[in-house]
């Protein structure tokens, strides 16, 4: 019973190290795939390389955008100089100090893999799938030898699945903003990690983490910290509260239009900038809507009835 138990242990073991380890949500991860995934679609729709292939590919070379290569290159894919006339860094990777392709920003490294895919002639037969089949496009690049790890196929598919990445396979159209965004450098950071956009009422906004300023902000987005401030109908060396929203474009003159006929109704620690920040209007839009505000010098009270829309 022992011998047995043994067997059936070492089976599991076996299993395990051929399967290797599956891969966990991580915020990291997360980041990036927000930071690029409209790249990857605009890169999709041009060259025809599966955005969640893209997608997977960067976060595993680059370390989620972290890796020394990405940092000192801006090379999101590890491909190496093979004849490359442009600049170049040196980095260990099979061997000691191999060359690899550097770039001036994202965007660069993302188009430059697909054509490096496109070009090839070891990866011809990828373009002959269907662009949804994500599963046979990282068989195919672990066959064609983009790389020599093993789980390659499977580490993409584990990182396609957990994030969902295949629902951008289908996209047609793509976010001009965060493409613009991709195309900056990755700056420094407090935290190290670049801010999560939102989107919402045809608007984009962030939400303030520790030590965050106008100016440290304008930097990161690629604005100027001035005129985030001002949209914000702020002074540009005001402080910032962690968690208050930031919108990094000018307001609306309304709320979405499902609040038309619904108004915001004041609670406990409203007030009525907060109110415009949430809804993203401009706060003199919301004084106008309300001309009963004058009232009251323009204080609101629990329960009072703000139009939004």
């Amino acid at each position: 019973m022992k011998r047995q138990i043994s067997v059936i242990l070492l089976l599991a073991l076996v299993t395990h190290v051929v399967a290797g380890p599956k891969y966990r949500w991580n915020s990291r991860y997360q980041n990036y795939i927000d930071q690029y995934k409209d790249l990857a679609i605009q890169e999709m729709l041009q060259y025809g390389v599966p955005a969640s292939i893209t997608l997977a590919q960067g976060v595993l070379e680059s370390g989620a955008g972290f890796s020394e290569l990405t940092l000192k290159g801006n090379n999101h894919f590890g491909i190496k100089c093979h004849g490359w006339t442009g600049r170049t860094v040196y980095h260990n990777d099979d061997a000691v100090g191999e060359c690899f392709r550097a770039y001036d920003n994202a965007q660069q490294s993302y188009e430059d893999h697909c054509l490096f895919l496109r070009g090839g002639r070891r990866y011809s037969s990828l373009f002959t799938l269907d662009r949804t089949d994500y599963r046979a496009w990282a068989h195919g690049l672990k066959a064609a030898g983009y790389a020599t790890n093993p789980r390659y196929a499977q580490q993409l598919i584990d990182i396609i699945e957990l994030y969902k990445l295949y629902q951008y396979d289908q996209a047609h159209n793509y976010d001009k903003f965060m493409v613009k965004r991709a195309e900056k450098d990755r700056p420094a950071t407090p935290q190290g990690v670049l801010h999560s956009i939102s989107r919402y009422n045809d608007n984009y906004y962030i939400k303030v983490r520790r030590g965050d300023t106008f100016e440290a902000i304008g930097k990161e987005i690629g604005i100027s910290g001035r005129k985030i401030a001002k949209w914000n109908e702020r002074k540009y060396r005001d402080n910032l509260q962690v968690g208050e929203i930031i919108w990094l474009k000018k307001k609306r003159k309304r709320a979405p239009k499902q609040y038309k006929n619904h108004p915001h109704y004041v609670r406990p620690g409203d007030s009525l900038y907060g109110i415009a920040q949430f809804y993203g209007v401009r706060l003199k839009s919301l004084i106008k809507k309300n001309p009963q505000l004058a009232r009251s010098q323009y204080q609101v009270h629990v329960g009072d009835e703000i139009r939004v829309y």
